[in-house]
């Protein structure tokens, strides 16, 4: 028997004498644990609002902000390149097109759907726990909380006003039943008018 061939049958004898020691200690059968129990997906099928996100979420994504990387501050756009650009970005699932413009909400929700600015918001959208600000990605990111953001601190704060316009936008979907484009959403500006009113935040 070859010295390599004995030393794998020892390690292997060991091993089960090892597992034999655990049970023997009141460690039950030596097995895997038991299925990891997600908290359940969310169920009531409500989307975001479109009104919003392009009134008052995309001028954030396209505004020039502070970064903070390693200590070293600069000034760049989320929807740059070599950032979340459609094009040239790396940084990760959210894609964003810089160019988008504002949509007139009388169109029809195909029509809506057609454009760059929707595929901007579907793509918000995406990173984001609907009705739970905290747990999205859109909100955690850019504070580098519990998630690596490879663009940097960009929020110093949650009670940055940008910080809290994109918590107000994930805090209050449209209701249950409704598309993303429903008239509920004038609720969320002051006067209660998506074209005009001022985006709320609080």
């Amino acid at each position: 028997m070859t010295v390599g061939l004995r030393t794998a049958l020892t390690a292997r004898v060991a091993a089960a004498g090892l597992a034999a020691q655990l049970v023997g200690c009141g460690g039950g059968t030596l097995d895997n644990p038991p299925d990891v129990v997600n908290p359940p997906p969310q169920a009531t099928g409500q989307k975001l609002s479109f009104a919003y996100f392009q009134r008052c979420i995309h001028p954030l994504l396209n505004a020039p902000l502070r970064v903070v990387i390693n200590g070293v501050a600069s000034i760049n756009t989320c929807a740059a390149g070599g950032c979340h650009d459609n094009a040239t970005g790396t940084g990760g699932a959210l894609r964003l097109t810089a160019g988008a413009t504002l949509q007139s909400l009388a169109q029809t929700p195909e029509a809506l759907r057609a454009t760059e600015m929707y595929r901007n918001f579907y793509s918000s959208m995406g990173e984001t726990v609907i009705g739970a600000p905290d747990s999205s990605r859109l909100l955690n990111k850019p504070l580098v909380r519990g998630v690596l953001h490879g663009g940097g601190l960009i929020f110093e704060s949650v009670d940055t006003a940008e910080a809290r316009l994109i918590r107000y936008w994930i805090s209050r979907p449209m209701p249950q039943g409704r598309d993303e484009f429903s008239p509920a959403a004038a609720a969320l500006f002051t006067p209660a008018d998506p074209d005009t009113g001022v985006c709320n935040a609080q």
